[in-house]
């Protein structure tokens, strides 16, 4: 016969042990994507290192001024995100099914107009990945955190649709608490990246 063993209180899964691992292995790439990025600011003779456009480039149009407006309320929107899903997470441990739902699908809404407000903030920048090294960490950074977010929304449209389906309870949750710590994660680094690329000179 097969039994559904839960984990006794305080103790982890083998399937939550191997997804904090994941995490930590995402953690190191975003370590050294980062490190990357200071490594050639500290290399570059400024930045954003303009005297290194082509006059080709230049003739282009190519500009590296950054619009702080639109992602600063992006930022804002992935933090509500952070709220809305802790809030899920709290809902199911204590039974409530419904509250679940609902806070999944704000979560899921509000991951969804984040990654629209980054599509129309590339759509407005006037330079490309190839306009120096300055392009080329900027769109790789932002670039494979969007990638993240967006898988962030899959795995929350699944558990989503796990939780219509009424797959989880209060003993019974750990999907959504993996999904939470992922999708803390991902606004972690959004708010170290907003920081270094938009806010620091």
């Amino acid at each position: 016969m097969v039994t559904t063993q839960h984990p006794r209180h305080g103790e982890l899964s083998k399937g939550m042990l191997g997804f904090i691992l994941f995490l930590a292995s995402e953690v190191m790439f975003f370590g050294g994507l980062f490190a990357a990025y200071f490594i050639a600011r500290a290399d570059a003779p400024s930045w954003p290192p303009t005297e290194l456009l082509t006059p080709e480039q230049i003739a282009a149009g190519v500009n590296f001024d950054l619009h702080v407006a639109v992602p600063a309320i992006a930022t804002a929107v992935l933090i509500t995100s952070s709220i809305t899903i802790q809030w899920a997470e709290f809902q199911i441990q204590k039974g409530n099914n419904s509250g679940l739902i609902w806070g999944l699908f704000i979560t899921l809404a509000l991951g969804i107009v984040f990654l629209a407000m980054q599509m129309y903030d590339y759509s407005v920048l006037e330079f490309g990945v190839s306009d120096t090294i300055f392009g080329t960490t900027f769109y790789t950074l932002t670039g494979f955190h969007g990638a993240h977010v967006a898988g962030g929304v899959v795995f929350i449209f699944i558990v989503l649709m796990r939780a219509l389906a009424g797959q989880f309870t209060a003993q019974g949750h750990e999907a959504v608490r993996a999904c939470s710590m992922y999708w803390h994660f991902v606004d972690v680094v959004w708010i170290a990246l907003f920081t270094i690329l938009y806010i620091v000179p």
